[in-house]
């Protein structure tokens, strides 16, 4: 049987001696000298790598603020200046040139309602201080007769019909204007969503860099500040606190798109878009971030807890 030759320095070259400092680290810093000092054969510069990374990283935070801007603020301008000094004119021409008869439901119907009481009591109140201009005389309130017989030409009622219609006629002035308002609004919002579709798509590569600079800031977060952020977040969209705002949300969204505020409606809305929520948040955690960062995961567990 033949022995197999090794070559002379195959010792050396399969082992090589354990040092002080291990040799991962010194790598590690070779590269980065390489890098930062490494000349540059075809124009004789040394380039700063440092130097360009910070330009690339300002470039990104520069595109990333401007695109999250342009996606925010300029639909809300483009739509206030819409409805403002184009659509809402247009209707409120409209409307009196061609006036229309609207209908009222019986929320509004019960919301004019309370108002005419409101009225009806504070004018009585005001009536009446202006008949005992001594307040603290109190022997006049004791006094007081029910009239026997009234004159429906009399000043008093005379003044009170003129009060009344006053009344009706700027309820109705602020019911139209509602109206125009409704109407300019929906046209407006439909605008605005068309112009926000078409700024997505003209903004593609700068919604690329935001969404890389997004996802870099939030995986240089350390744990605990990523699992606060998820604690806050939660506690404000399915927290126990939450319903109030939920239902002040949905008043304020069935109004501004002309819808009565059913009360049946907006509880039963509390009730269960919030559950569904907060169960499609832990099938996020459990099923994406579990896998992105246990670690995370661990640490808001813990801060539950």
């Amino acid at each position: 049987m033949k022995k197999q030759k090794f070559p002379k320095n195959f010792s050396s070259r399969a082992f090589e001696k354990i040092g002080l400092i291990p040799r991962s680290i010194i790598r590690t810093f070779n590269r980065f000298i390489k890098q930062l000092f490494e000349t540059n054969k075809n124009k004789g510069v040394a380039p700063n790598f440092v130097l360009y990374e910070f330009q690339i990283s300002r470039y990104q935070t520069i595109a990333s603020l401007k695109c999250f801007i342009n996606l925010i603020f300029f639909p809300y301008l483009f739509h206030f200046l819409v409805q403002k000094t184009i659509i809402y004119p247009i209707f409120e021409y409209e409307w009196n040139q061609i006036p229309i008869r609207m209908t009222m439901n019986s929320l509004e119907q019960e919301k004019i309602y309370h108002q005419l009481n409101n009225f009806d009591e504070q004018f009585f109140f005001d009536e009446l201080l202006k008949y005992h201009s001594n307040f603290h005389n109190l022997k006049n309130f004791t006094n007081i007769k029910p009239a026997q017989k009234c004159d429906p030409l009399s000043k008093t009622n005379l003044h009170t019909a003129e009060n009344y219609k006053n009344f009706l006629v700027k309820l109705a002035e602020k019911r139209n204007q509602d109206w125009l308002f409704l109407g300019s609004n929906i046209i407006s919002d439909c605008l605005t969503f068309f112009v926000f579709l078409k700024l997505l798509f003209l903004s593609t590569p700068q919604l690329i860099i935001l969404k890389s600079f997004l996802i870099e800031s939030i995986y240089g977060l350390n744990d605990t500040t990523k699992s606060f952020f998820l604690i806050l977040g939660t506690d404000l969209l399915v927290g126990f606190h939450s319903s109030k705002g939920w239902e002040l949300f949905m008043e304020n969204f069935l109004s501004h798109f002309g819808f009565s505020a059913d009360k049946d409606f907006i509880f039963l809305f509390v009730s269960t878009f919030p559950v569904i929520l907060d169960t499609i948040f832990k099938y996020w955690i459990f099923r994406y971030l579990n896998k992105i960062s246990p670690s995370t995961v661990a640490t808001y567990q813990n801060m539950l807890e």
